[in-house]
């Protein structure tokens, strides 16, 4: 994966920070698409855990999203395997060590919180890894639907185990006719 981080704690101490927002429809709903100084730097789903209060993300501007939206247009359409755009991801140096590995997961597969605590040195530390993949700021572009349970089955994610169902499925080759309501 050749996504860039360009890190939110490299900026001056008294800089201000310009943030933009542009709302885009998706298969899995709309998406809130936020730029920090013209760099994404957060993707959020409707309802989702973890979401900022609206008010941060700044004006509406659909301008600094153009290559991120044809990005996801081809992911959505199946053209597109791995994103390659810069981004500024605000978090701890662990939160962005597993962003990082993130990175690293395959279009299609999957890994386990504990492979992923293995594969940064810490193992054991599979929760942390679970709190640090929760908070990514930017799902689908940094995949952490594609992180399991140890026993393989769905755990945990922002946007909904709905979503990151279709998610893996979609990405596996596999239908996406929309989420299942038959227990509604």
């Amino acid at each position: 994966m050749t996504t860039t981080p360009a890190s939110a704690t490299s900026r001056r101490p008294g800089t201000a920070v310009h943030r933009r927002h542009t709302v885009v429809d998706s298969p899995y709903g709309s998406l809130t698409l936020v730029a920090t100084d013209g760099v994404l730097s957060g993707l959020y789903m409707t309802e989702q855990r973890h979401r900022p209060p609206e008010e941060t993300f700044g004006e509406p501007d659909p301008r600094p999203f153009t290559e991120a939206i044809r990005q996801l247009d081809a992911y959505f359409a199946g053209e597109l395997r791995e994103f390659d755009l810069p981004l500024c991801l605000d978090g701890t140096p662990f939160q962005r060590s597993v962003w990082a590995q993130l990175q690293l997961i395959p279009y299609g597969e999957t890994r386990s919180y504990g492979e992923l605590a293995e594969t940064l040195g810490k193992p054991g530390a599979s929760r942390a890894v679970g709190l640090a993949n929760g908070k990514n700021p930017v799902g689908i572009i940094v995949p952490c639907h594609r992180v399991i349970g140890a026993s393989g089955g769905l755990t945990g994610y922002g946007g909904g185990l709905d979503r990151k169902q279709r998610l893996l499925a979609f990405e596996k080759g596999g239908r996406d006719d929309g989420p299942d309501l038959s227990l509604f």
